[in-house]
């Protein structure tokens, strides 16, 4: 049974989903630091960026999430399945997610990082090489 409205749980798991893409953004950006790429600036710069836009995002989504008291609680995880509790104002609401499902849901966030930061990056590299000319 539902008890979270579909506004409230879209917040809720998007901020969780989107959590764990700054997990692998952050972990991906410690393996370009230490690997043996030739030549890191760019990939750190857009792994960077979108880390900077996922950070402002998850603010975003926290603020609306207090205003509306939604929690989102990690209970269980194993090698198939993950349990998240998510809570809004005294409502209760178990869900369980298969890990391939999570993996999807991440790297679709991922993927719409890289195509914002790609964007922006671009316009950075626009508004530079007008501003030289």
């Amino acid at each position: 049974m539902r008890f979270l409205t579909e506004e409230e749980y879209s917040i809720a798991s998007r901020f969780l989903f989107l959590s764990m893409a700054i997990a692998v953004i952050r972990l991906d950006i410690r393996n370009v630091e230490q690997g043996a790429f030739k030549i890191k600036a760019p990939y750190l710069e857009m792994l960077k960026k979108m880390e900077s836009l996922a950070l402002e995002e998850r603010r975003e989504l926290r603020i609306r999430m207090k205003k509306q008291s939604i929690e989102v609680v990690t209970l269980n995880k194993n090698d198939s399945f993950s349990s998240f509790l998510f809570l809004c104002q005294g409502r209760e609401e178990k869900r369980n997610f298969f890990n391939p499902t999570i993996r999807k849901k991440v790297e679709t966030i991922i993927q719409e990082l890289l195509v914002h930061a790609l964007s922006a990056l671009e316009q950075n590299v626009q508004l530079s090489t007008s501003s030289n000319s």
